[in-house]
């Protein structure tokens, strides 16, 4: 018989969700283990948002140079080593966990942490074991083992490659093209584009990352187009992709053009749950049409044990509401006090050029729900974004005019992320567009462009309340 380890919590996955779940079970005194397939801190830390936010802080650098001689800055013209920024993105990503406290807290908790433990599966529906690490069993478990990327179903499929796989090139391609335009695919474009790839974009749907306000796409892809990238969107599905001698041919779906042909064939179609190797039917734990994980308000799937969290559950693919669920799904799963997932706001940006972010609702919702008022502010009529020589984009605003309350902010333009922060916290403090509007912000900064927008709100609702 298989001996095992006996533990109230397995949480399996290291990730942002899995980390604040074993931390959360632990800190309540549940004995607690943490399994990871590969190291602590997931794909967030290792493959994900960290090193991609170097290439687009080198992105930024590339573009910055490009705009030295504006200032009377003469130097020779920059030359990128595409290696030496990886390296460089590995370095920030070996400094980042070295002065992280999470897993010493982690510890600190009592949680056991299993690292490298290699592919994870259940044995029964309390037992799992795994490829290289001692087998686990749990009073309850918690499932964060996160996401994949998904692949087309077309011919010649095996031709693309990830995002992930991209950015662990070892230079940067002549030529790109970049299947699918959310949030993964649009940055991939950006950054590429800066570092000096022809890129071409090939969206099936309407319009790049569909999930924003109209007026956002379509300003993001003016500045693409702007700045030298294709965009090819509305043609329905990617009919094949063949190889060719310099790299690979897509044959986009009922188009009359020829195919688009480029070194590189990067696909950004989406995420699915990471959880094939799971065999989650022998813990009797059911998946939804889309493949995710199907909880409840408690995070608890179809078995009373088992909770999940994070991209498993395909509710919001990102790093702040996985850290939100896993915290939830850890106390839950430690038999606490219950609680449920709350519909908070989540300030959602992305790090392309330019920038934008959003928090709330998009005008089109808000306007079908609510009375609204909608009030813009250009960039171009700002001081900072005029003296950095920044002046592309505009921050929205979405008021409801009964209420007076923000309803949605949604922003494109140098540092839209971080202005984006500021909508957030004005949002969850229930402030009205007229506390807003008063509030002395320094000058000059990006953060006046929000300001500006309040302001011209309150005029549009005719003055101070």
């Amino acid at each position: 018989m298989t001996s095992f380890r006996q533990f109230d919590v397995v949480v399996i996955g290291a990730g942002p969700a899995g980390t604040a779940a074993a931390l959360r079970a632990g800190d309540l005194g549940a004995k607690t283990a943490l399994i990871t397939r590969d190291a602590f801190g997931g794909m967030a830390a290792n493959d994900g948002p960290i090193p991609v936010r170097v290439l687009a802080h080198a992105a930024r650098l590339a573009r910055d140079a490009r705009q030295l001689a504006q200032y009377g800055i003469s130097v020779e013209q920059p030359a990128l080593d595409y290696t030496r920024l990886v390296q460089r993105a590995r370095d920030v990503v070996g400094e980042a966990r070295s002065h992280s406290t999470l897993l010493e807290q982690v510890k600190n908790a009592g949680v056991e942490l299993v690292e490298h433990a290699g592919t994870v599966e259940f044995a029964d529906a309390h037992t799992i074991c795994s490829a290289s690490g001692p087998t686990l069993r749990g009073t309850r478990i918690v499932i964060c083992s996160g996401g994949v990327s998904r692949t087309l179903g077309v011919p010649g499929a095996e031709l693309t490659v990830t995002p992930a796989d991209a950015f662990s090139l070892t230079a940067v391609p002549k030529s790109m093209i970049v299947i699918g335009a959310g949030a993964t695919g649009a940055q991939v474009a950006s950054i590429f584009n800066a570092l000096g790839s022809s890129v071409t974009i090939c969206q099936a749907g309407p319009r790049i990352i569909e999930s924003e306000d109209a007026e956002i796409s379509d300003a993001v892809a003016a500045a693409f187009r702007e700045d030298g990238i294709a965009i090819h969107q509305g043609f329905g599905a990617i009919e094949r992709i063949d190889a060719g001698a310099n790299g690979a041919a897509v044959t986009l779906a009922g188009a009359p053009r020829q195919p688009l042909k480029a070194e590189l064939v990067v696909c950004a179609i989406g995420w699915r749950a990471g959880i094939d190797a799971l065999k989650l039917e022998r813990a009797g734990v059911k998946t939804n049409a889309h493949g995710f994980i199907e909880v409840d308000e408690l995070l608890r799937t179809s078995a009373p044990h088992v909770y999940a969290a994070g991209d498993v559950i395909g509710r919001s693919m990102l790093v702040p509401p996985a850290v939100r669920d896993g915290f939830i799904a850890g106390n839950n799963a430690a038999a606490s006090q219950p609680m449920t997932v709350r519909a908070d706001l989540e300030p959602i940006g992305s790090f392309t050029d330019p920038e934008y972010a959003k928090v709330g609702l998009t005008e089109e919702r808000a306007r079908a729900r609510y009375d609204a008022v909608v009030s813009r502010a250009a960039y171009a009529e700002t001081t900072r974004p005029i003296i950095d020589g920044r002046t592309r984009g505009f921050c929205k605003v979405v008021i409801d005019r009964n209420t007076r309350k923000l309803l949605g902010c949604h922003i494109v333009g140098e540092r839209a992320v971080e202005v984006a922060q500021m909508a957030a916290i004005a949002m969850t403090g229930g402030m009205t567009v007229d506390t807003i509007a008063r509030v002395p912000l320094s000058f000059p900064t990006y953060a006046n462009v929000f300001g500006r927008a309040a302001l011209r709100a309150v005029r549009l609702l005719g003055g101070y309340s």
